[in-house]
C-alpha cells in the first residue's frame, strides 16, 4: 500500500465523529511502537516529521523506516511535515515523498499568513499533496517552535472562512488553549470549546487540528522523577477533554511529547535496574514496547479510532 494523504482520513473522520492520531518520529523504536500499536487495533495513522527530526534522523532514513512500516503493517499511512515554516522546507518535503504538509504562518500577520499559505497549498496541490495552515498561536516550546504566553494568541473565529477561502487549505489548526510540550497548563487545565464551536459553524464540514495535545500522562512523569528525572508541575491536556474534541470538528490531535515521556521514563527506570547493561537493544526494547502501549490506548480511548483504517 503507498502512502496516502489526510483528505478521505479527515472525511471519514469527520463524519464518523474521531480523530486521526498524529504522531511525531524521530527514530525506528519510535516508528515501530506507533505502527505496531496502529495495526493490532486497525487504525489510521499520519506519521509527523518536524524540521528538527528531519535534521536529527535525515529525511531518507526517516522516509525508509515509514516505507518498512507499511511492508510490515499494510496500514494507510499520511506522512506529514510538523510546522513547516517557510515555502523552501515545504516544498523540499513535498518534493521529497511526504504526502501531507503543514505551513505555519501563524507568526505572521493575518495577510502574510495568507499569502504564504497560499503559495505552499498551490504548489502542493499540483502534486497531489494536502495542506495544513493554522491561525492563532499556541504557546510553549518543542522543537524549533518557541512562543511564550505573552505571544500566544486563541485562533478569531471571525478570521477563519476568509482564511480558507483565499488559501484553499486542506485543514486548519487553530489555537483554543492547547500548548507545546509537557507544562501546559499552571492552574486548572482549559480549552476554549466555545471557540471551536464557533469555527466549526462558520467552516460546517471543515477538518480541524489540535496541536499540543498531549495528556502528559502522570505515570511517566512520575516514572522520570522516580528514576533521577525532574519535572515538577508537568501537566497535559485532560484525555476527556480531547475525545469531546474529537466528537466534534477535529479530525486530527498531534500527540508527541507523550511519547516522548514514555520513551525516557522506561529508559530511566531501566538503567535503575541494570546498572551494568549497556546494550542499546536492552533499553530501548522495553521504551518501544512503552510507545506501543501509549499509542493503543490514545487511538481506542481518546481518538476512538481503532478499527478505522
Amino acid at each position: 500500500m503507498p502512502l496516502v494523504t489526510s483528505k478521505e482520513m479527515f472525511k471519514k473522520a469527520y463524519e464518523g465523529g474521531y480523530a486521526i492520531g498524529a504522531f511525531n518520529v524521530n527514530n525506528m523504536e519510535i516508528v515501530q511502537g506507533i505502527t505496531e500499536a496502529a495495526k493490532e487495533v486497525n487504525a489510521p495513522l499520519i506519521l509527523q516529521v518536524s524540521a528538527g527530526a528531519r535534521k536529527y534522523a535525515n529525511h531518507t532514513y526517516l522516509m525508509k523506516l515509514i516505507d518498512a512500516a507499511i511492508i510490515e503493517t499494510g496500514l494507510p499511512i499520511c506522512v506529514h511535515l510538523d510546522h513547516g515554516d517557510t515555502f523552501e522546507l515545504c516544498k523540499s518535503c513535498i518534493d521529497g515523498g511526504f504526502t501531507s504538509v503543514m505551513i505555519d504562518g501563524s507568526h505572521h500577520s493575518f495577510e502574510d499568513n495568507i499569502k504564504l499559505t497560499k503559495q505552499v497549498v498551490e504548489y502542493a496541490h499540483d502534486k497531489g499533496v494536502t495542506v495544513e495552515g493554522e491561525l492563532g498561536r499556541l504557546a510553549g516550546i518543542e522543537d524549533a517552535v518557541n512562543v511564550s504566553d505573552a505571544d500566544a494568541a486563541f485562533t478569531d473565529p471571525d478570521q477563519v472562512q476568509e482564511f480558507v477561502e483565499k488559501t484553499g487549505v486542506d485543514s486548519l489548526a487553530i489555537a483554543i488553549g492547547t500548548s507545546h510540550g509537557a507544562f501546559k497548563f499552571k492552574g486548572e487545565a482549559r480549552l476554549r470549546f466555545d471557540i471551536l464551536e464557533e469555527v466549526q459553524k462558520r467552516l460546517p464540514g471543515f477538518p480541524i487540528v489540535l496541536h499540543g495535545a498531549s495528556s502528559v500522562m502522570p505515570e511517566y512523569v512520575e516514572m522520570i522523577n522516580k528514576f533521577g528525572g525532574n519535572m515538577p508541575g508537568a501537566k497535559g491536556v485532560p484525555e476527556e477533554m480531547l475525545r469531546q474534541a474529537a466528537k466534534m470538528a477535529v479530525c486530527k490531535i498531534n500527540i508527541d511529547s507523550d511519547l516522548r515521556l514514555a520513551l525516557t521514563g522506561s529508559i530511566r527506570k531501566y538503567f535503575a535496574e541494570n546498572p551494568s547493561h549497556f546494550d542499546p537493544r536492552q533499553y530501548l526494547s522495553p521504551a518501544r514496547a512503552a510507545i506501543k502501549d501509549v499509542v493503543k490506548h490514545k487511538l481506542i480511548n481518546v481518538l476512538g479510532c481503532d478499527g478505522k483504517a
